[in-house]
């Protein structure tokens, strides 16, 4: 997909601030973040939702290391922190590329939104 907002960061046709690359996954800072660590992580290759990831499951593995690797280097981890996966127009997914957020930073309360 040429004109989704991810792909076009993965691309750098859109400048972001990454904090975390490999040869699967990107993860890079929020510009309008919600708690002082929130960071998406996302699928390098297009899949426009955990819906739709079929066979390429194994990516939100790869999610799930990198969103901990993170967790790590913002210095949440010891603390707590919180991922999610919207998933959705009524799950919240407001972008159509599977992502991954973390967020850390704060005491997140339960039950969200």
């Amino acid at each position: 997909m040429t004109d989704c907002l991810f792909c076009r960061i993965v691309r750098r046709e859109i400048p972001a601030q990454v904090v975390a690359e490999d040869d699967q996954c990107l993860a890079f800072r929020d510009i309008a973040p919600q708690a002082p660590t929130r960071t998406p992580v996302i699928p390098k290759a297009h899949t426009a939702s955990l819906e739709t990831v079929g066979d390429a499951a194994g990516v939100v593995g790869a999610m799930a290391r990198m969103a901990q690797q993170v967790a790590r280097a913002e210095g949440v981890a010891a603390t707590g922190y919180r991922t999610v996966i919207n998933t959705g127009a009524d799950g919240g997914q407001t972008v159509g590329h599977l992502h991954l957020h973390l967020l850390g930073g704060r005491d997140l309360a339960w039950p969200p939104g």
